[in-house]
This record gives C-alpha cells, structure tokens and sequence, in this order.
C-alpha cells in the first residue's frame, strides 16, 4: 500500500498497519471483553505492599498514552473514561513472540486490550502484570506532545478529542457538565414536572429578543428559523393542560461570540400552572444547590478566586434600586426620557432614538451593575417595555413580575410570572413591531398563533429559563463559556 503522508511517523505507523494486514491480524478489531475499568482496579487495591501478587486476573482496556521499553521490560500507562493504570510488560511472562509483537507494533496512542495479573512492583506501584495484549485500534497520528499543542487554546477548543485525552482539567469539566444536567432533570422531575421536546425549526422566532438564524424549506418553499428560545411551545403546552412541564436542549442565536455567549447553547425551560415569580423564586434557590451538591459535593463554591455561597436564600433587590445604588440617582419611571437619555451618555452609552425609558434604565443596569453582582441575587421588576413576555406588575404598571437570577457576575436565569392576558400580549407584540420599524434590531415578532392560543385561555403560570452553560461555568470555575462547551463554535481553519 502506498502512503501519502508527508509526516514520517504516520508513514511508519501507516506501514504497521500493512505489516499486520500482510501477517493475516486485523489492526481494527471490532470488540474487547473488559472485565474492569481502571478505577475498579485502583479502588480494589488500596494498600498492598510494595512486590505483592494478588493472583486476581484482569481484562483492562483503554488508550496507551506512553510506553516506556527497557530491554525486556515496559512500562505502559493505560487511560480509560475512569482513570489510568500501569501496564507491567515482561517479557519473561509474556513469551518472546508475544513481547515482540508488543514491541513492534504497538504505539503511543493506540487503543489496547491487556488482560494480566494484578500487582504492585518493587517500588509500591499499582499494576497489571501483562500476560497477553491485543492491539484493538491503531492510531496513526501520534499524540502530540504534552507542553506544545495542548496549551494552545485553538488546538484544545478544535481538537476537543486531545483535550479530552492530555489534560485531566478538561475531562474535570466534562464531568461536571454531565452531573449539572442530570441534577437539573432530577430537580425538576422530583418536583412533578414531565419533560417534553418542542421544535427546533420554528414559522415564527419567539420566546426571547434575540436575531434568529434563517434556512429554508425546499418541499414547503417556506423560510424556517432555528430556535432561539423553548418558550411560547412550552406555554402552548401548558394551555392545552400540562400543569408542569420543561425540556432542556440547544437554542440557536445569530449573536456575537464572547466569554458568556455562544451561537448555540443550552437553556431549561420550566413552567409551572398557579404559581408566579415568587414561587419561581423558591424553586430556583431548591434546583442551584442540588446541582452544585451534584457538582462540586457543596454549596460553597470557589468562583475566579473569590468564594459564593449558594446556600439559600438568596438576595432579592429591585432593578430600580441597583441602577439608584450604582448611579448615585435615584432612577424612576418619573424622570423624563430625556433625564434619562442624558444618564445613559454619562455613563457611555448611546441611546437609540427608539428607547424608551424602560430600556434605557435597562442599558444602564446592563453596563454598571450586572457584572458586579457576585453573590446569588434576585433582580427583580424589570420595565415592562423590554419583557414583552411576563406579566404587568400587580403594584406598577411601567413594570413586570420578573426577576434574573446573578451570581459570579453572570446572568443563570431569567424568569417571571407569565403574561396571560391575550390583548395585553398583543398590544405588548405591537409595540415590539414599532420598534423594529424604527430600527431596533433585536425585537419580538407577532406570533399569530401563539395569540390564538392565549385567547384559548392561559392558568395563572410562572416560568423561568435557565443557561445551562454558564452554571457549569460557575460550578467549574471556568471564566469562559468555550472551556464548557465541548464543541464550541468557531471560525474554519480554512
């Protein structure tokens, strides 16, 4: 067979594989009997003395990640999903053509099976005295060495697959991923909620104020839009008698890319009948412990250097009170917009000409105060004009029973008591289509039925989203949403 590659060692892994081929073996078997894991064996043996021989005999399985060959003894480290466990390798238990075949052609990097003794070596080390190791996939590319292309964040990001081999970091946060969403499934269905799947391609982008990402439907010859939030399905889910319902899964959002946003990401999105945001509230200081428990064994995590408790309950402050507290003024619906105007350029911003006062109070807590709010807190009462979705505060018209959960600086929930009125809500997506006539770029369609729905007649509901990505960045202490997406979006190497 003739290589093509220009890299040598592909070249002479790329020739053992013809080697073995020509020998009759098969260098991609399609199974492996393991009868334990890594972690097993480590946690079987505790404490045997140093030059001890169990007689127990394993099957273990994994990737080599380096061989050391000294003559008629290796040492080999195996890693699989649960850890890494040295390979004894002599020759004298082997047999000379088995050793040899070792020799010759196993790499670094290939996937083996090894079946031996249980044992630990003159110096104490835990390990499996080889008797028989198959070769079951060779890996043609070698790994790359551990201080180069692995500390490059592009390498890492791209090649999620070395990451997740070379550093023990990378897998930690993997971990922690998989433990925060089965905790967020098991809080939620503890707690009576059933989860359901709505569309990812959606007539209408709503739910959120966010630009959408368009395609197109050939046989419909209609343009579709990927999700950009689970909401208005869910709450058509919850007119038609689903008391309680939530799916977790990926929105899509064609926004820019940062420490906390990526295009695509992962939300929760709960609803539950005759309840409002203070109930919504108290669920929420239920479901962030548990996850972290499941996390991190706690509720007193580290965060970039600095301590959070996520013991409940949690802080619950006005959005008023914190833009007062932050701008030394004390901001209200009673200032004019040009009062307000003047504020948010003070300040550094530059109103749109169609901001309202709502949303320019909004600008202005979004530069001077969401950042620094550390310690989980409520922010609640959001202007009505920039939550089209929840419901009119029942003691101030300009705001809406809605509240952000912060901690660590970043945004983990939103949610409210849910708007049911259909004429308000269509006055409220009516507005939306003004601003967007006036130039506003993140704005919320008319969702004709949607309203159709709601006219059908919504229970009292309350609601909330939660951004799974970024409690896992909080819980493991990761600064950037990248470290805990495992494939995130980026730009081709091309």
């Amino acid at each position: 067979m003739t290589h093509t590659t220009d890299d040598p060692l592909m070249g002479q892994r790329a020739d053992k594989v013809d080697e073995i081929r020509r020998r009759g073996g098969d260098p991609y078997l399609p199974r492996f009997e393991r009868t334990r894991t890594a972690h097993e064996v480590v946690d079987a043996h505790p404490d045997l003395r140093p030059g001890t021989s169990t007689g127990e005999i394993v099957s273990v399985a994994g990737r080599l990640m380096n061989v050391r060959r000294l003559g008629k003894l290796s040492f080999g480290v195996l890693q699989d999903v649960t850890g890494q466990i040295q390979l004894f390798v002599d020759r004298r238990t082997m047999g000379d053509e088995a050793f040899d075949r070792f020799d010759e052609d196993v790499d670094s990097g290939d996937w083996i099976g090894a079946t031996g003794e249980v044992i630990t070596t003159k110096r104490g080390e835990l390990s499996v005295k080889t008797s028989e190791i198959i070769l079951l996939s060779k890996a043609l590319r070698p790994l790359p060495e551990k201080w180069h292309g692995l500390q490059d964040k592009e390498t890492r990001f791209r090649q999620r697959y070395l990451d997740l081999l070379a550093n023990e970091d990378a897998r930690r946060v993997a971990k922690v991923r998989v433990d925060v969403i089965a905790a967020l499934r098991r809080s939620f269905t503890e707690r009576g909620f059933v989860e359901v799947e709505t569309p990812m391609l959606q007539a209408e982008a709503g739910g959120a104020l966010a630009r959408p990402f368009t395609t197109h439907h050939n046989a419909l010859d209609i343009d579709l839009y990927l999700r950009i939030a689970t909401e208005l399905h869910l709450k058509r889910l919850v007119i038609g008698g689903m008391e309680r319902v939530f799916e977790l899964g990926r929105v899509f959002r064609n926004e820019g890319i940062d420490s906390t946003h990526n295009p695509e990401f992962t939300t929760l999105e709960a609803y539950q009948a005759f309840a409002d945001y203070h109930d919504i509230m108290e669920l929420m200081e239920g479901v962030v412990p548990e996850a972290a428990v499941a996390a991190t064994g706690g509720t007193v995590i580290g965060y970039q250097g600095r301590t959070i408790d996520l013991t409940p309950p949690y802080r619950r402050v006005p959005l008023l009170d914190l833009v007062a507290e932050a701008t030394g003024v004390p901001v209200s619906f009673g200032m004019s917009r040009d009062e307000l105007a003047e504020l948010c350029r003070k300040h550094g911003i530059t109103p749109h000409p169609a901001w309202g006062k709502g949303k320019l109070i909004v600008q202005i807590y979004e530069r001077l105060v969401e950042q620094e709010l550390w310690e989980p807190t409520f922010v609640i009462d959001h202007p009505r004009e920039t939550s089209p979705l929840a419901r009119k505060h029942r003691n101030d018209s300009d705001l809406t029973e809605r509240f952000e959960l912060f901690a660590g600086g970043m945004e983990l929930c939103n949610a409210f008591s849910e708007l049911t009125d259909p004429v308000d809500q269509r006055q409220r997506f009516e507005a939306q289509a003004r601003a967007k006539a006036e130039g506003e770029e993140e704005t919320h369609p008319i969702d004709e039925d949607f309203l159709r729905a709601l006219e059908h007649g919504m229970p009292p509901t309350g609601g909330l989203g939660i951004g799974v990505d970024r409690l896992v960045m909080l819980l493991a202490d990761e600064p950037t949403i990248r470290e805990v997406v495992l494939f995130p979006t980026m730009r081709p190497e091309n």
